[in-house]
């Protein structure tokens, strides 16, 4: 099976080829552009790097959520132009699980992705098979921190909004921050949890994909709250 991982949740930009259990391709680009601007030609370079085409791609993976608005409507529409013509299966993955399978860990793994407003998106794993310990959230970082009172140690955290997290339980013989370089996402976890998601049966035909924003936009927000404002 070959599968292409796109992720574009955050601020960088990323794509991975598996071709089954080998690692083709990855690249992930941070250069201060779009994601309209660089995640096209990202593909395409892979393409033409590893001889492949998307006649040939098996299954699509591309984070649906959370994460940037923005961001996640542009990896699906790219998917969605990709799969298209050719039917492909895509999987819409969980931005935090990606995050998780590429850090796996013999203990809990926090996945936390800064929300702005003071909140992270966040989800919690555990054991080098990444199990899911709970549903994606939108959360004040203490609810991630009160969760993490109860679950197994040695407990770790990951993603930009890690530290947020971090800072909330405080330090710890068992408890560890990952250094910054090496706590960020990876298009490799997009198709690891693609491909979890192909064998339990989940994925969809391209035009099926939607996002999974796990809050309202801020103009959704504020146009709320004006109309909060004027009954009252």
């Amino acid at each position: 099976m070959i599968c292409m991982g796109i992720d574009s949740a955050g601020r960088k930009a990323g794509i991975a080829l598996m071709q089954d259990d080998e690692l083709l391709y990855e690249v992930s680009l941070n250069g201060g552009l779009t994601h309209s601007e660089t995640l096209l030609e990202l593909a395409d370079t892979a393409f033409r790097a590893t001889g492949l085409s998307p006649a040939q791609v098996d299954l699509y993976g591309v984070c649906a959520g959370p994460g940037s608005f923005t961001g996640l409507r542009i990896g699906l529409a790219l998917v969605k132009g990709l799969a298209f013509a050719h039917h492909t299966p895509c999987a819409g993955v969980s931005t935090l699980e990606a995050l998780a399978l590429c850090h796996p860990v013999q203990g809990t793994l926090i996945s936390a992705l800064d929300a702005r407003r003071g909140e992270v998106y966040w989800s919690a794993f555990e054991g080098l098979e990444s199990r899911r310990l709970c549903p994606d959230a939108a959360q004040k970082a203490e609810a991630a921190a009160e969760f993490c009172k109860v679950c197994k140690k040695p407990l770790f955290f990951v993603g930009d909004g890690a530290s947020l997290c971090y800072n909330k339980v405080g330090p710890g013989e068992d408890v560890f921050l990952l250094p910054a370089p090496l706590r960020g996402s990876r298009a490799l976890g997009v198709c690891l949890a693609a491909r979890r998601m192909y064998a339990e049966g989940k994925t969809v035909p391209p035009e099926l994909l939607t996002p999974e924003y796990l809050r309202l936009s801020q103009a959704e927000r504020e146009r709320r709250e004006k109309l909060s404002a004027g009954e009252n």
